[in-house]
């Protein structure tokens, strides 16, 4: 696997999580801090929200944004010291913020996290696995894997949370503008072609109770992934933008907040692109 390079159709910054090398978390870990004391804490005004993938790129700036707007947040993310890390570093800025450490793979796990919590109010599901490969090489298996990550960890985390929460409460799944189309990755286009088809079906489902799902589709973004490519292939990069740049990762999160928003109660099973005007088909030059 390599989940390094992106053509200009990928995603750069989804967080990533990697089944291949990683030490799996059996169960939803709390991660002790002894100057903090989590849930008990309190809920904040806007009450609680969920996102996966939070302790880097996109993730960890939606983190911040929805604390900062006024949600107690839970960050999720399968590497544990890390996600403890930047949620200690969050609460040092008087941010209510909490982390597990699990494997969204891990149904059992994910069934007693949501167990655990009090019902969510907003619930992200952005962590996701990138994987390029050239369309004769791809495998079953590389179909398999992607979609248990991509789909299937994203459909678990979004039933079960369905379960517990409130009429009104709000769901945004992250796909990729790579849906639409894109070279080297089949298999990734087809997991991220497939939320934004259960980002749509779930609105429709959940409609009746006021709660609103959406998608984001990000374009090419800054993150460590983007910013290690050699400065010939970021060239490359940034003259398909029409903008002529790459997006933040805090474009991503004011999206997010945006869509979370209890000003916001008339948009559900649609996909917001954030992506410089790629989609539209013209490029910077």
């Amino acid at each position: 696997m390599n989940p390094g390079t992106r053509d200009e159709a990928g995603q750069a910054g989804e967080s990533l999580v990697s089944t291949s090398n990683v030490d799996h978390v059996s169960g939803a870990q709390p991660l002790a801090d002894p100057h903090h004391t989590g849930i008990a804490d309190g809920i904040s005004p806007l009450g609680l929200a969920l996102v996966t993938g939070g302790a880097s790129g996109m993730g960890r700036s939606t983190v911040e944004q929805l604390a900062r707007d006024g949600f107690q947040v839970i960050l999720v993310d399968r590497n544990g010291p890390l996600a403890e890390q930047e949620a200690a570093s969050l609460r040092a800025q008087g941010l209510n913020v909490d982390a597990r450490a699990i494997d969204l793979t891990d149904e059992a796990a994910v069934r007693a996290l949501v167990r655990e919590l009090p019902p969510l109010r907003a619930l992200v599901n952005n962590a996701g696995l990138f994987d390029e490969r050239k369309f004769l090489d791809v495998t079953n298996e590389d179909f398999r894997r992607i979609y248990e990550i991509n789909l299937v960890a994203v459909a678990t985390l979004t039933q079960e949370a369905a379960r517990k929460m409130e009429d009104g409460a709000r769901i945004v799944n992250i796909a990729s503008r790579a849906y639409l189309g894109a070279k080297n990755h089949p298999h990734y286009v087809a997991s991220k072609a497939a939320v934004v088809g259960y980002t749509r079906a779930s609105a429709m489902e959940l409609a009746p109770r006021g709660i609103l799902v959406n998608a984001i589709a990000p374009g090419l973004i800054d993150t460590p992934i983007l910013q290690a490519l050699t400065p010939e292939r970021l060239a490359a990069q940034l003259a398909l933008q029409p903008t002529g740049k790459a997006g933040r990762p805090e474009d991503i999160a004011r999206a997010v907040s945006f869509l979370v928003s209890p000003n916001m109660g008339f948009i559900t099973g649609q996909v917001l692109f954030v992506d410089g005007g790629k989609s539209l088909g013209g490029s910077g030059s």
